[in-house]
């Protein structure tokens, strides 16, 4: 793949996740039982980019997301939220990856990113709160973080197994690890 189709291709993925995440903004809560719980569909093109670009390219897509969605339709104290989700969220899908594909699947890296931003999101509104109680509701925000996690990686895995143009860079990525 040369520079500029990179550069492309990592453009479509984080606008591609701009759009999803605004369009996810609009969505009245699903979860009444859970405030704030949201799906985090923009999660999909976050597992696309860990299975089909390097790790450096991967963390620019999910940067220029958080950057570009905070700047549409945030505000600082979401863009907080967000980036430490984000961050706790990717560094934890990239860990558990690199266990490998006869360990843990797509489905398991994607359950393991939706609980590890709930757990990212919670410590920044306990700092923010000053108090450690806020985390009592981490089991509620998991459960939905796990049913959320399992329905995107199988959306993510359905694409990555199915797009064409997936397929090459998904195989382009394979050929680079080895």
């Amino acid at each position: 793949m040369t520079k500029n189709q990179r550069l492309v291709y990592i453009a479509l993925l984080a606008s591609q996740a701009v759009v999803i995440s605004l369009l996810e903004r609009a969505i009245p809560f699903p979860f009444a039982f859970a405030p704030g719980a949201k799906l985090g569909l923009a999660n999909i093109i976050t597992c696309m980019a860990l299975y089909t670009l390097s790790t450096k390219d991967a963390i620019k897509v999910v940067i220029i997301r958080l950057i570009l969605a905070a700047l549409l339709g945030g505000t600082i104290s979401t863009f907080l939220y967000s980036a430490s989700g984000a961050a706790l969220s990717f560094i934890g899908m990239l860990l558990v990856k690199k266990l490998g594909p006869s360990r843990v699947s797509i489905i398991g890296v994607s359950t393991t990113g939706a609980v590890l931003h709930n757990v990212g999101q919670l410590c920044i509104a306990s700092w923010i709160a000053q108090t450690w109680t806020v985390l009592l509701y981490l089991p509620v925000l998991s459960f939905i973080g796990i049913l959320s996690g399992v329905a995107i990686g199988i959306v993510a895995n359905y694409l990555l197994s199915h797009v064409e143009k997936l397929h090459y860079y998904r195989d382009l990525q394979e050929l680079n690890q080895i």
